[in-house]
């Protein structure tokens, strides 16, 4: 902790009040948030709050035990036929959080002898997943198809009985890009291998009625397990992996994440149930295509940042990272930001890669255009 306090990277937890607008309101008054992973604002929304109290009364709080003990009730298996459904597979599990189904795939999956290949920017929970396991571990360069398809082809010849599964993410977290689903898919068939989606940042953003952006690109039924979070554009929290029924019932057998935790809250279940019900109704194609209008907004208005930002390329998400670079001037800037009215973290590593600290700005449907226009005038004033 004296390393930590003497560097850039000490982190503290902010106490947090969150406006009906959506607005944060910290010890020092609210501020309009550019921070938050609820694109849609449904985690105040009526629907979702009735929801949850339904279950509570009917249900009570905690689950109780784990899924295979007593824990598995009525709103647990409603929310996985849905999520099933909406996103076009055959089955789906539900977990306690996305870190916590990365943690039960990797484990499920893979053992010694087989091959783990990562895009370099794979969420961390993968990285810690991937330590527990016995597998071989190898990252390719960041969207690069070309590494990826010479490591499939050492895949196959160094160890030619091992199950290879390739792990990416169809909207990255930190950068807001997203990869490419087709070609990936392509390459997997090609040398046998499985592939894992997760589309974390994709669910309720990307594709007819937010299904994610393997919809969008029409290869959901060829990606092998889709995964994703209801913490994000659903505004509710936990985590799920999707696919055929084989795999969610290997799952159910062998993901130690999902048999030695206790379930999820009926009430957040149901919740979830409710947000995705939600986004296949007409009120929720409204909400992501105002979405995609503010993203358009920011795309068009923020200014390049002094780090050397993607900031002038094309809206790809609700994700824009503002790279400053240095981890103390990441940080003068989110505080400068704060004085101003508006609430943008610094994200600093290991959640990024040294000398590549930013503001990790985020645009919900909830964003007015004032508010989008605000800020890039003050970001323009700091870049100068």
């Amino acid at each position: 902790m004296e390393a930590i306090r003497r560097g850039p990277l000490l982190r503290r937890l902010r106490e947090m009040t969150v406006g009906a607008d959506g607005s944060v309101v910290p010890a020092a008054g609210a501020l309009v948030n550019f921070a938050s992973n609820d694109y849609l604002g449904l985690a105040s929304h009526d629907a979702l709050r009735e929801a949850a109290k339904r279950a509570i009364d009917q249900y009570g709080i905690g689950a109780g035990a784990s899924r295979l003990v007593c824990g598995t009730m009525t709103p647990h298996l409603q929310l996985e036929r849905r999520l099933a459904q909406f996103k076009g597979v055959e089955a789906a599990l539900t977990f306690s959080s996305g870190y916590a189904a990365a943690h039960g795939v990797i484990g499920a999956l893979a053992t010694e002898g087989d091959v783990l290949i990562f895009d370099k920017l794979l969420h961390a929970c993968f990285i810690d997943a991937a330590r527990g396991s016995k597998a071989v571990v190898r990252v390719f360069p960041h969207n690069h198809l070309g590494k990826l398809e010479s490591l499939l082809e050492w895949a196959q010849q160094e160890h030619p009985q091992g199950r290879v599964l390739i792990a990416t993410e169809s909207i990255f977290s930190m950068d807001g890009d997203r990869a490419p689903l087709r070609e990936l898919v392509a390459l997997k068939k090609r040398f046998g291998a499985l592939l894992l989606v997760d589309e974390a940042h994709a669910l309720g953003v990307a594709g007819s009625h937010g299904r994610g952006l393997a919809h969008e690109c029409e290869v959901h039924r060829e990606v092998d397990i889709l995964m994703g979070t209801m913490s994000k554009a659903l505004g509710v929290s936990g985590g799920y992996l999707a696919g055929r029924r084989s795999l969610i019932d290997l799952l159910i057998n062998r993901a130690r994440s999902f048999i030695f935790s206790t379930a999820q809250p009926p009430a957040l279940a149901a919740a979830a149930h409710a947000a995705l019900e939600l986004l296949a109704s007409d009120e929720g194609e409204r909400l992501r295509l105002a979405l995609w209008q503010n993203i358009r907004q920011m795309n068009a208005q923020l200014p390049p940042a002094p780090g050397g930002s993607s900031a002038t390329r094309r809206a790809e998400s609700a994700i824009f990272p503002w790279i400053v670079g240095d981890e103390a001037s990441a940080v003068d800037v989110s505080a400068r930001l704060a004085e101003a009215g508006f609430f943008a973290p610094a994200i600093r590593y290991p959640t990024v890669a040294r000398g590549a600290a930013r503001l990790r700005l985020t645009i919900s449907a909830r964003h007015r255009p004032e508010q989008i226009q605000a800020l890039t005038k003050c970001l323009s004033g700091l870049a100068l």
